[in-house]
């Protein structure tokens, strides 16, 4: 229980209707969760507006209501407080109500379009390694410690955030890595919290249904190192175009790490094999157990964040070497008739331009390349046409099939998809829409030594029709398709 004057801290009112000092049991923004002396913020979504559900949020026991517009009715002994912004002040409402835990842990953020949950559980598992209790909220999973809660968005709602990171704080974790999308950005979800440390992966395509430019997306993904403060540290690819742009108007620390520029953190890749990496990272060499250029950026980020934390720079080296790769990102088996597959969340072009390289680099062209590759539906359109480019360009076969279709025909998004293929890449190319039936059709054309790249989907473990969430785990279905061939 608490005083609403007081979770008001720094929310930024512009009108009162009834009194503030009354106790409040919770905060809610799902008027199907309120429950007696509850207050509900009522938020306008993309699908709904949480000002239609004032009246049901009170008959269940409101005792008050944050909205951005008084409803017609007023009721006696409910207090209406009017905001500007109501996902901002759900963030300041949830971070003072759990008596703001991002103050009290060492909080960094990733954000970028690819490389943030690799990143992310990196630096969980690396500092876990290093005998710290750590915290993680990413697209996979939350962490507390050693217990495993799921996760159902890169950047959880701001009640959800503040919920575990007070968690975490109990439980004596004394850091948390945490994934920054440009949604949670958008929408005001980080608002409230102090973060130590900043990293930007990336820029790409991506989001663009959400975004309506490419400079607004990056604008977005920018204004979260322009809130770090000036204890904090921003640590940036400055590899990347975008990358000095994060930095432009940050008060934090600013720091670099590249391949290919001069930078804070420089690493240099020596030997890529499937095996993992030889890297040079500031003159020290060093072997990791991951693989591709994309994964040499990701480890170098994950060292600059591991030093500038206070890991000593030879203790860091260490632990980068002991890492596992993260769950649907470049996982790969071996059949016993020698044929490899490889499943990755690749679903941006970038993402999938960076695992199709990573595959051209290590395999010998004795082999043949056949990548499984579907696009979401419901999600940025104009990214289908790129997809199928990228992916019948840089394959021997390309079998285009359904990704999560959500709410659209899957016919349509993968007629979508087929308009990018150029006309010397059509032979090359086959669409079946069953996503298990592209990948046992993909089985069934490797031979000994071929190589199967399973790209959109990676950790998830369903596919999404109308929906309804249906069992599907790609790693899994290509596992016992290979297991059949072989007997």
């Amino acid at each position: 229980m608490k005083q609403l004057k007081d979770i008001l801290y720094k929310v930024h009112i512009e009108a009162v209707h009834g009194t503030t000092d009354v106790t409040v049991s919770k905060i809610e923004f799902d008027s199907r969760k309120i429950e007696l002396n509850d207050v509900f913020v009522a938020i306008r979504g993309t699908l709904s507006d949480g000002h239609d559900y004032i009246e049901k949020a009170l008959s269940l026991g409101a005792i008050a209501v944050i909205c951005e517009e008084f409803p017609s009715v007023i009721v006696n002994g409910v207090t209406y407080i009017k905001v500007k912004d109501s996902n901002e002040a759900l963030a300041f409402l949830a971070a003072n109500y759990y008596e703001n835990p991002s103050e009290n842990i060492r909080l960094v953020g990733v954000t970028g379009t690819n490389g943030k949950t690799t990143i992310a559980s990196l630096l969980y598992q690396l500092f876990k390694k290093a005998g710290y209790k750590v915290g993680l909220l990413s697209t996979v999973k939350i962490m507390v410690d050693e217990q495993e809660f799921k996760a159902t968005h890169t950047t959880p709602d701001s009640l959800t955030i503040n919920k575990f990171l007070d968690l975490m704080v109990q439980e004596g974790c004394e850091f948390c890595f945490m994934e920054v999308s440009s949604h949670g950005v958008h929408q005001k979800r980080t608002e409230a919290l102090r973060f130590e440390g900043g990293v930007f992966t990336n820029l790409s395509h991506d989001h663009l249904d959400y975004h309506n430019t490419f400079a607004e997306y990056r604008d977005v993904k920018k204004a979260f190192f322009d809130s770090l403060t000036k204890n904090a540290f921003a640590l940036t690819n400055i590899d990347d175009k975008n990358g000095a742009v994060m930095l432009q108007n940050t008060k934090a620390k600013k720091l670099t790490y590249a391949l290919k520029s001069y930078a804070d953190y420089k690493a240099q890749i020596l030997e890529n094999q499937l095996s993992g990496l030889l890297l040079k990272i500031n003159d020290n060499e060093v072997w990791v157990k991951l693989i591709g250029s994309f994964n040499a950026y990701n480890l170098l980020a994950i060292y600059g964040v591991a030093v500038e934390l206070g890991i000593e720079k030879t203790e860091a080296l260490r632990l980068l070497s002991e890492l596992e790769s993260v769950s649907g990102r470049f996982q790969f088996i071996v059949s016993d008739s020698k044929i490899t597959a490889i499943v990755d969340y690749a679903h941006t072009p970038d993402a999938l331009v960076n695992v199709l390289k990573t595959i051209e680099d290590i395999r010998t062209k004795n082999e043949q390349l056949i990548t499984v590759v579907g696009c979401g539906g419901d999600r940025d359109k104009t990214k289908r046409p790129i997809m199928a480019n990228i992916a019948s360009s840089m394959s021997d076969k390309a079998i285009f099939t359904s990704d999560n279709p959500r709410t659209e025909n899957p016919e349509t998004i993968i007629e979508e998809m087929e308009k990018g293929v150029e006309p010397q890449n059509f032979k090359k190319t086959v669409s079946i829409l069953d996503r298990k039936q592209a990948i046992k059709t993909a089985c069934q054309l490797a031979n000994p030594n071929d190589i199967i790249l399973i790209a959109g989907k990676g950790h998830e473990t369903y596919q999404e029709i109308n929906g309804v969430r249906h069992d599907f785990d790609d790693l899994q279905i290509v596992t016992e398709l290979l297991q059949q061939l072989n007997k």
